[in-house]
């Protein structure tokens, strides 16, 4: 099987490794970052954090692109998809799998551009930092990653042999469940990535300082219910994810009389990723566009589709734009202040 990994950045570098580390599969990691593409090739990619190792692999740039891929790994950001898809269509057949580790929720829109048939939806369910050229962080705990790595699935939810194919090779990189509820799999990670990922943003710092301080975690967890809202609004079914189920875990009652009890909850749960920073956090300290739009700000257009309020994602997506606007990072006690305003009006 030749495999592309489209995107060898935090996540793409160590998915790239360990797939080509048994050598049984031919893999392109590929990047844009032609510095980190010769960082790859000349010295391996090195992984460092909670697992410390280097793995020779094969890396190129988009441009460097032949043949045809039997599976490609999609892990660019959605903002770039445009001339992403319009580069990847040459190098697929119809008979190519694209599965998609985006964040978000891109499956339906990758479908209308490459054809349903080709697609398979996936998540990843680890967390990594990019260091620099040829290094990834590595920032969940190593036995919940080899554990729980990804739920990838059909776009119809059936069980096929080539879900079960695909399943096999992500294996080699770390535990792998096919989902059969792909749209419930998909805003289950969202709801992650909303209450997390975009804290670590807006707050611009790691995980664990969102968790240590009780302005953040309780922003974090009131963001994770509106997503909870306006996606079981829509009619999704969350599912559990690394073996959490998500909508009993992180529902709020409408008296805020479970609040505490969530919190705990979401301490406990996101630990193992304390040292994690968000990667839109990183786009924002490279004066990059982040993907803030695909994250919190789908939970915003599906709450303003649906009728659910959702002010706090509304919050969020406003400073993180701001920030991506001015060019500047979020710094950790002046971001506090807002969030602790809208607490108090709202608890």
């Amino acid at each position: 099987m030749r495999i592309a990994v489209m995107g060898a950045g935090s996540l793409g570098t160590i998915i790239g490794a360990y797939l080509s580390k048994g050598k049984k599969q031919a893999v392109d990691l590929i990047d844009v970052n032609q510095e980190h593409v010769d960082a790859l090739n000349k010295s391996g990619a090195t992984i460092v954090g909670t697992v410390e190792e280097t793995i020779p692999v094969t890396a190129i740039t988009p441009a460097e692109m032949n043949g045809v891929y039997d599976l490609v790994l999609l892990l660019t950001k959605q903002v770039y998809n445009d001339q992403v898809l319009v580069n990847l269509r040459q190098y697929i057949s119809e008979e190519s799998i694209v599965l998609s580790l985006q964040n978000g929720v891109p499956e339906e829109g990758l479908a209308a551009e490459l054809g349903e048939k080709r697609v398979v939806g996936g998540s990843v369910e680890f967390g990594a930092t990019w260091i620099k050229p040829g290094v990834s962080e590595l920032t969940t705990a190593a036995e919940s990653f080899k554990a729980n790595a990804f739920q990838i699935g059909e776009l119809d939810g059936s069980i096929t042999e080539r879900a079960e194919k695909l399943r096999d090779v992500l294996n080699l990189v770390g535990g792998t469940e096919i989902s059969t509820n792909l749209i419930g799999t998909k805003w289950s990670k969202l709801l992650v990535n909303v209450a997390m990922s975009g804290t670590s943003t807006v707050f611009g710092c790691t995980y664990g300082d969102v968790l240590a301080n009780d302005t953040a975690v309780t922003s974090a967890v009131m963001l994770a219910d509106e997503t909870l809202e306006a996606g079981q609004a829509s009619g999704v079914e969350f599912t559990s994810i690394a073996g959490i189920d998500v909508a009993k875990t992180f529902k709020i009652n409408k008296d805020k009389s479970n609040l505490s009890e969530v919190i705990s909850m979401a301490r406990k749960v996101f630990e193992p990723q304390a040292l994690l920073r968000a990667s839109m956090l990183q786009d924002l300290e490279k004066h990059r566009k982040s993907e803030i739009d695909y994250i919190n700000g789908e939970v915003v257009a599906k709450g303003k589709e649906t009728g659910t309020p959702t002010p706090f994602n509304d919050l969020l997506v406003h400073w993180v734009r701001k920030a991506e606007d001015e060019k500047s990072v979020p710094v950790f006690e002046e971001s506090l202040v807002p969030f602790k305003q809208l607490i108090e009006k709202n608890i």
